[in-house]
């Protein structure tokens, strides 16, 4: 019985903070979606592109309502002894969990059908609004200036692009010398490596890193759905 309360007093306190988290996040990112302009203005020197933070905004509401409907259901389910909630609680972590076990599974066996998805996706992107679109240009931007790379293959991406048809160049990230004209002479020479490598070498570098995050949250998770059982199993 001592054993039962001070797990369901964990449950209790764990869940309470991941409410707590998810209802932040929630608030965060409706003032970002609703009032991008102000937060931009606040937080200027952490990004060049209010999209970026629209994007953003639209990701902290996703995890922000997860959260918070998990930690809800958790605290709640914990506090009253309820069945009903404990076992939405453990279906939606389970849910979660597969989903991000077929993600890694994905990313591991088909990356070379992710890799020519993505590319198709974003070089036809970039011909139609490098250029002609500010936040576009501008997310763009940031990302090669950032991962000192260019395009996502290489500076051919650009090529029939709105900013090439004006320019008659390539953006300066495209060659090594950015105070020359960036024409295709010097962009071949240059060799700049295109994002989406430049991104997989980053991954990789810091692959223990990120697989110990990774490991970390799916430890947490089945940490969670055996606690959730438990309980379950436990009540009157």
């Amino acid at each position: 019985m001592q054993c039962f309360s001070f797990i369901k007093t964990i449950t209790i306190i764990f869940n309470t903070v991941i409410f707590l988290c998810g209802a932040a996040l929630l608030a965060v990112g409706i003032w970002v979606s609703v009032d991008g302009p102000s937060f931009v203005k606040i937080f200027g020197p952490l990004s060049s592109s209010a999209m970026q933070f629209v994007n953003v905004g639209y990701f902290l509401i996703a995890a922000g309502v997860v959260l918070f409907i998990l930690g809800f259901l958790g605290c709640y389910g914990a506090l009253s002894e309820n069945k009903c909630a404990l076992m939405m609680f453990f279906f939606i972590l389970l849910l979660i969990f597969i989903a991000e076990v077929a993600a890694a599974v994905v990313a591991l066996v088909y990356t070379t059908m992710a890799e020519e998805f993505l590319s198709m996706l974003a070089v036809s992107t970039i011909k139609k609004e490098y250029g002609a679109s500010k936040d576009f240009t501008q997310v763009w931007n940031s990302t090669m200036e950032g991962l000192k790379c260019c395009g996502f293959k290489n500076y051919t991406d650009f090529e029939g692009s709105p900013y090439f048809r004006d320019y008659q160049a390539f953006p300066p990230f495209c060659c090594d010398n950015s105070t020359t004209l960036c024409d295709t002479q010097t962009a071949e020479e240059s060799k700049v490596e295109g994002c989406f490598k430049q991104l997989l070498y980053n991954i990789r570098a810091n692959a223990v890193t990120v697989g110990g995050v990774a490991a970390g949250i799916g430890a947490l998770e089945l940490a969670a759905m055996i606690v959730s059982l438990y309980l379950y199993c436990n009540l009157k």
